[in-house]
């Protein structure tokens, strides 16, 4: 009875060297461990970096096809059961932005977005006339003319702040609960939506690396 393999290989795969091993891609289980060993080291592709100084990101869309002709051609009489996708892509990122830029980024996207929401709120607020609604609402509670800054401001800006916080569920490094937050949901889909049009679109072409 022959040994099986059992693989797995995620969707999207982000590698850091030009030089792509099996080890870099999937997981691999088997009973006999120097299968897997040697499986590890297997060779599964090679970016072809620039001449020029500033190396950039490539992207390869793969089948597994590909991968068990590359294994069967290692060990033609071991099974191989695929516990992954059938079809993923291998990005290649060299890592060469310094950390400093990596931080200046961050801090000018938390900038935008800080002035953005502000803004958005503001112009939302004045649309729907909050000022108004709660003037008039001062007024009919407490028999007075509102000056702009009482309990209803205060609190109502509390509650916006506690709103945004508890919808992003963290704060800081720290997590409200233990659930993802909705931008990671939302990064998560993006992410799938991206990987499988760049699949269907290499499918389409016939670029994505395959068995001949």
């Amino acid at each position: 009875m022959s040994d099986i393999l059992y693989l797995k290989i995620d969707r999207n795969i982000v590698v850091k060297t030009p030089q792509v091993a099996l080890k870099d891609i999937a997981s691999m289980t088997c009973a006999n461990q120097p299968v897997v060993n040697r499986l590890k080291t297997l060779r599964v592709h090679t970016f072809h970096e620039s001449s020029g100084r500033k190396k950039k990101a490539q992207q390869e869309v793969f089948s597994i096809l590909k991968i068990l002709e590359l294994i069967g051609k290692e060990y033609p009489s071991l099974q191989i059961q695929n516990e992954g996708e059938t079809d993923f892509v291998v990005e290649y990122i060299p890592n060469q932005e310094s950390k400093w830029l990596e931080i200046a980024k961050a801090v000018i996207v938390c900038i935008l977005i800080f002035f953005g929401s502000a803004f958005t709120i503001m112009t939302f607020n004045n649309d729907v006339g909050v000022s108004d609604v709660f003037a008039k609402f001062y007024f009919q509670v407490m028999g007075r003319e509102s000056s702009g800054f009482t309990q209803l401001e205060i609190c109502y800006s509390i509650g916006i702040a506690l709103g945004i916080l508890v919808f992003f569920n963290h704060i800081g490094r720290k997590k409200v609960t233990h659930d993802p937050t909705p931008m990671q949901v939302q990064m998560r889909l993006y992410e799938q939506d991206v990987d499988s049009t760049f699949i269907e679109n290499s499918s389409r072409k016939g670029t994505n690396i395959d068995v001949d």
